[in-house]
C-alpha cells in the first residue's frame, strides 16, 4: 500500500465533499468528480480515504476510477490536449499529428510534461468532424490540424508561463 501523502487539509476537504453527499456511497461518481475537481485527479491514497469515509471496500472505488475515462489516477498538465481518433479525423491524420505532438512534447499517450505544462490524451470524438483532423488545448478546438503546424501550437503565447 502506498504511504499515505495527503495533507490535513486535504482529508478535512475530502471528508466535507463525502459529507455533503450524506456519505452516500450511492453518490460516489459525484463524490469522485467533486473530489477530482478539487485535487486535479485521483490518486490511490485520496481513492482509499473516500473508501474509508463511505465505508465501501476501495476496490469499488478504484473499480469506478479505472472504469470511467473522465477518471484520473495521474495529475494532468496545466494545458491537457486531446487529439481526436475518431473516424473523420482518423482518415484525414490524426495519428500522424498525435504522433507529432508525441515527438514535440516527449511524451505518450497518459502522460505529463515533466514541467507539468501539457498532459496528452486521445478521444473518439470531438462533433467537429467538418474540421477534422481535430485536437482541442484546453478546451479549444483546433481544426484542420496539420503536424507541420504542431509545433507552431503547442509554442504559442497562450501556453507560456
Amino acid at each position: 500500500m502506498e504511504k499515505n501523502s495527503i495533507s490535513c487539509a486535504a482529508v478535512a476537504k475530502i471528508k466535507e465533499i463525502c459529507q455533503a453527499h450524506n456519505n452516500d456511497a450511492g453518490e460516489l461518481i459525484n463524490i469522485l468528480h467533486e473530489t477530482q475537481n478539487t485535487f486535479g485527479y485521483l490518486p490511490k491514497d485520496v481513492q482509499a480515504l473516500v473508501a474509508r469515509t463511505l465505508g465501501i471496500p476501495a476496490t469499488r472505488v478504484n473499480g469506478v476510477v479505472s472504469f470511467y475515462a473522465f477518471f484520473t489516477e495521474k495529475p494532468k498538465g496545466k494545458h491537457p490536449i486531446s487529439v481526436c481518433l475518431g473516424t473523420a479525423c482518423y482518415v484525414r491524420g490524426s495519428e500522424k499529428v498525435l504522433d507529432e505532438v508525441k515527438k514535440v512534447l516527449g511524451i505518450e499517450v497518459g502522460e505529463t510534461t515533466p514541467d507539468g505544462v501539457f498532459s496528452l490524451d486521445c478521444l473518439r470524438c470531438v462533433g467537429a468532424c467538418g474540421l477534422a483532423p481535430v485536437m482541442t488545448i484546453d478546451g479549444k478546438v483546433y481544426g484542420n490540424v496539420d503536424p507541420k503546424n504542431v509545433r507552431k501550437i503547442l509554442e504559442s503565447e497562450e501556453f507560456k508561463g
